[in-house]
């Protein structure tokens, strides 16, 4: 099945994605996605056309916390009944498949996880047909201005409130706060003041 992932005038779509995982602790043990969150967004007017998240229980429930040790509240108890990787992975090809990627650290952890997960279940990985790093995005462009990079400073930065460490709420961060910079660079580049 031929999958059309571009709007009318053919320019791909842009899908903001995140994944929450568990923090290896020990040698030799692995990451697990935990959760996955998206949002796709048209391309011209930057809006949000679709959403889709869930928690994703690991194959080995003991690497998710009993206790979330962060404010995401994604413990043992919340994932034991969400669907295995494998029963959601159609859903979230064909969210990825054939769209522009974007998303915060996404090179060096979300698409490797990604590639990891399909993997892991015998089953091709989605591809991008562009990529979108905010981090590399903005360490470039936007420097230092909120202090480090994490989106939890930039947020804060741009009075967006606190991030919660939760897929779908941290991709509509991760959109807003590029909306913000883009709008600041603008203003700067045009000799606004600052």
């Amino acid at each position: 099945m031929e999958v059309s992932n571009s709007g009318k005038e053919g320019i791909a779509e842009i899908v903001f994605f995140d994944l929450e995982t568990n923090v290896p602790n020990r040698a030799g043990q692995r990451f697990w996605v935990l959760e996955f969150g998206a949002i796709v967004v048209c391309p011209k007017k930057l809006v949000e056309l679709e959403s889709y998240s869930t928690l994703i229980r690991p194959k080995d429930l003991s690497v998710a916390s009993l206790k979330s040790s962060r404010c995401d509240g994604i413990t043992r108890a919340a994932v034991a009944n969400a669907p295995e990787f494998e029963q959601v992975a159609d859903k979230i090809f064909s969210i990825l498949n054939g769209r522009i990627w974007a998303g915060h650290n996404i090179q060096r952890f979300d698409c490797i996880r990604i590639k990891e997960a399909f993997a892991e279940i015998g089953k091709p990985a989605p591809i991008p047909v562009g990529m979108i790093d905010s981090l590399g995005v903005l360490t470039a462009k936007f420097g230092r201005r909120a202090g480090n990079m994490k989106m939890a400073s930039l947020a804060t930065y741009f009075g967006l409130g606190q991030q919660k460490h939760r897929s779908l709420d941290d991709v509509r961060m991760n959109l807003e706060v590029l909306k913000h910079c883009a709008t600041v660079l603008f203003l700067v580049c045009n000799r606004f003041p600052n």
